[in-house]
């Protein structure tokens, strides 16, 4: 019992923090500036970083651990790579603390980086249904606490069954990869969103209000009502997420076997997704090409998860995925300062 009220007291807090982000720091609709947007990673990193501490203290709460031979059922049960024979119940619970916050920075970094290429999606999404920029963060909102809810059900319930869904894999894979290679022949000008596979499929089922350009997710006009092109955007950002989790999921249950830490390492990874995409989209308004470098990442991201299961044999970690990525970025930057230093002379 002692166990669920400290996993509802810690999410408790940490919708809490995302309630105030949203409804009192951010409770205009706008695009945040660089610098909000640095500070508010600079937040949610430094949150990580707090609860990793946390648990170098007091992670035996997690598991309502009390005695010695619990303990040890515990480290049996989740595989923890430890030895605590010949240890008193002091040294031991030490030793397991510390594991236990190595394994969960371990498992948020690892997040973290994946969740690299989700930004990425996620632009996409908002690029091909012309939303307005100050309704990035409304959208990412919902999207967020959809993800928190989500990734509970996928981690505690669903886990098992990750290995079914790897068709889906190819799927998205081919659609990321063709609309790499279409942001960088399409031009500058908006699509009319009517003849968007999306918005053609649900309007068989659904009456969609495409030529809505608001804030609102849901409209009546004439008595009817409308979803709008901004609901579904938000449906498609909940879709990529569930397609991320079931990539890096499995790749957190590599490095520890406790749900919880799972579950946590992703939810403050996610948390920090927000204020990282603006921070992505901030550095694209100021050079010119690193939208040239974003269709380059999204073809990346489509190869690689077409070859997902041959790339996981050659031993491709998420730290060789960031230097690309990263190298990608810088690159993309370095072009558009030469660019902006030759058009000057």
């Amino acid at each position: 019992m002692n166990e669920i009220l400290f996993l509802g007291a810690i999410l408790f807090v940490v919708i809490s923090v995302i309630c105030i982000d949203l409804l009192v720091i951010g409770k205009e609709s706008h695009k945040p500036s660089f610098r909000e947007s640095l500070m508010w990673t600079i937040v949610w990193i430094s949150l990580a970083i707090f609860f990793f501490i946390f648990l170098k203290f007091y992670g035996y709460k997690l598991h309502d651990i009390n005695s010695l031979d619990k303990l040890k059922k515990i480290i049996d049960y989740h595989d923890h790579p430890i030895k605590i024979d010949n240890l008193t119940y002091s040294d031991a619970l030490k030793k397991y603390n510390n594991n236990l916050a190595l394994e969960f920075i371990t498992g948020y970094f690892i997040e973290y980086t994946l969740s690299l290429d989700n930004i990425f999606v996620i632009l996409l999404i908002f690029l091909t249904f012309n939303i307005n920029e100050k309704y990035y963060k409304k959208v990412l909102f919902w999207g967020i606490l959809g993800a928190i809810v989500f990734r509970f059900l996928f981690i505690f319930f669903l886990s098992a069954l990750v290995h079914k869904f790897e068709f889906i894999f190819y799927i998205f894979g081919a659609i990321l990869f063709y609309s790499g290679i279409k942001i960088i022949f399409k031009k500058d000008k908006k699509e009319n969103i009517k003849n968007h596979i999306v918005i053609k499929v649900l309007s068989k089922f659904i009456k969609i209000k495409d030529s809505y350009s608001g804030p609102k997710f849901i409209i009546k006009e004439n008595g009817s009502k409308y979803i709008t092109p901004l609901f579904v955007s938000l449906l498609i950002v909940e879709f990529s997420d569930i397609i991320f989790a079931i990539d890096s999921v499995p790749a957190i249950f590599s490095v520890t076997k406790d749900p919880y830490l799972v579950y946590f390492s992703n939810i403050f990874a996610i948390l920090g997704l927000r204020t990282l995409f603006f921070l992505v989209v901030n550095m694209i308004n100021y050079f010119k090409y690193l939208k040239h470098g974003v269709s380059v990442l999204l073809m990346y991201i489509g190869i690689k998860l077409i070859f997902h299961s041959y790339l996981k044999q050659i031993g491709f970690s998420p730290a060789i995925s960031l230097v690309i990525v990263l190298s990608v970025l810088l690159l993309s930057i370095l072009a558009s300062i030469i660019s902006e230093l030759k058009a000057k002379k």
